[in-house]
């Protein structure tokens, strides 16, 4: 293939390059759309086939290591050449499907943040568990700071939990209230030097601070483990130093969303779903979400060979692991009227977890927009009828669904699993290891492409086919949305928005 116009970009403006994609160039016309059969479920699932999907994966991973020079290793992180090169590959290949689709990209700042190197010492001792929480700002003059622990009282939601000797003092705080950002900027502004959330259930703790504020000071999470020891000394009276260090930047850029809706049906009544187009920082993302990003871009290239009576609206989200911000911004720049026009949003991330489990987002009705508990039981039915079993996973905010189920428009998705363990009886459900991560892998450099299940990636890609060829063709007994529900999920308090914990 020639060099499209992104990669010419690449190479002659280098890492200094943004994501600014053209608009939709004309592609060659093909036969009338409406010449073409309509599409079914079977026959779209018949062009699924597991040797593409592998195919695609070899290709992303080697999109990936164009970040090796930067990062010294395969990654896909949003402003990376990886990630610019991914948005290439997606965008160059939907507009060379026979003028199919309406193609645009859309241009939005993304705040992304990197730890360099970090060190807590509490005491004599260095906790195990410690770690940097995400867009987390550094220490003063990125060097270490010495100063005294002081326990902070309830649980640090309010100014005056912040004792006077907090001054010049790491904060010692609990996890549990409010978000971690609102516990670094309150102890930012008692002037603390850097903070650690300690976790008040079992386990270690790592999250995010989400949105930057100038009150954020250096933060960690430990575990309740560690944090123990330090905490029965300050509440006895002992003094407790430490030494905490962060070499960090967080910073704005700006990279793109890829949204390609077809030109054929009813554009009152779209059927969309969406993935990530963006890796951690850490690996190059093949499962992560390299199968979800990479089954859209396979049925939607099949999609082509038939018509359709609804829209079909595919998104590649980026910026996912910096905290769902691509859907985010999509979502808010909709018009209440183009918002109307979305029947339905399925979300699709990390579809191929080589220790597996089919999960299903459990959208209820109860809980959700109307129209989520039926998208539920599509897939539930699919499996059944496939003769697989399936759990239920909690819908809690963790993937790009969180913005359209906030704003009223029905939701729900599946996966086969991320850091979660899985259990004696999912092993016997699904197979594989159990006390093993569903994707061992999960954010880390061994996401490549021998971290994918082809087996459970090309059963779900079929499922994927499924749904999007069920709604393009009919939503005869899907609810029917109303404007009164657009909003009435916007306060809905969550513990995830996107992979990291915010609180």
């Amino acid at each position: 293939m020639a060099p499209s116009w992104l990669a010419v970009a690449l190479m002659l403006l280098g890492e200094t390059f943004a994501a600014q994609l053209p608009l939709a160039q004309p592609a060659q016309k093909s036969p009338a759309i409406s010449d073409k059969e309509l599409v079914s479920s079977s026959s779209l699932q018949d062009h699924i086939d597991a040797d593409n999907l592998l195919e695609r994966a070899k290709k992303l991973y080697s999109i990936a290591e164009l970040s090796f020079d930067e990062y010294g290793h395969p990654t896909r992180v949003i402003g990376s050449k990886g990630h610019l090169a991914t948005l290439d590959y997606i965008y160059s290949t939907l507009t060379t499907l026979d003028d199919y689709y309406t193609v645009s990209n859309q241009t939005f700042p993304a705040v992304v943040g990197n730890v360099d190197e970090s060190r807590l010492v509490l005491g004599q001792e260095v906790p195990k568990s410690a770690r940097p929480m995400s867009l987390t700002p550094p220490t003063k003059n990125k060097q270490p700071v010495y100063a005294p622990v002081v326990l902070v009282s309830n649980l640090g939601c309010d100014a005056s939990d912040y004792p006077q000797g907090t001054t010049g003092a790491i904060a010692l705080i609990s996890r549990g209230g409010c978000a971690f950002g609102t516990k670094s900027a309150l102890a930012g502004e008692a002037g603390a030097v850097a903070a650690v959330v300690y976790n008040n259930e079992k386990g270690s703790l790592s999250g995010t601070l989400g949105t930057p504020s100038p009150h954020h000071v250096a933060t960690f999470g430990i575990s309740d483990t560690d944090a123990a020891p330090y905490i029965e000394k300050l509440k006895g009276g002992e003094k407790v130093d430490g030494i905490a260090y962060m070499d960090a930047v967080v910073n704005t850029i700006y990279t793109d969303n890829i949204i390609a809706q077809t030109k054929q049906g009813d554009p009152e009544n779209c059927v969309m779903l969406g993935g990530h187009s963006d890796s951690v920082t850490e690996g190059p993302g093949i499962n992560d979400d390299g199968s979800g990003s990479l089954t859209l871009l396979e049925v939607a290239t099949h999609l082509t060979k038939y018509s359709v009576n609804n829209c079909v609206r595919f998104a590649w989200w980026a910026g996912e692991e910096e905290g769902l911000l691509g859907s985010d911004y999509y979502v808010d720049q909709l018009t209440p009227e183009e918002n109307m026009k979305i029947r339905l949003f399925m979300d699709y991330d990390m579809l191929a977890s080589p220790n597996f489990a089919y999960q299903v987002y459990n959208a209820t009705n109860a809980e959700n927009p109307v129209g989520s508990e039926e998208l539920r039981e599509l897939y539930v039915d699919f499996y059944k009828s496939n003769g697989e079993n399936f759990t239920f996973i909690p819908f809690d905010g963790r993937s790009d669904y969180d913005a359209f189920i906030r704003n009223g428009i029905p939701g729900g998705g599946i996966a086969t699993g991320a850091e979660g363990v899985k259990t004696e009886e999912e092993k016997e459900m699904f197979g594989g290891v159990a006390g093993d991560w569903f994707d061992p892998c999960y954010h880390q450099i061994c996401d490549t492409v021998a971290n994918v299940n082809l087996t459970a990636w090309e059963l779900n890609t079929k499922l994927i086919a499924h749904s999007v060829a069920t709604y393009a063709v009919s939503f005869e007994g899907f609810p029917i949305r109303t404007e009164s529900a657009m909003h009435s999920f916007d306060d809905k308090e969550r513990k995830y928005h996107g992979p990291k914990l915010l609180q």
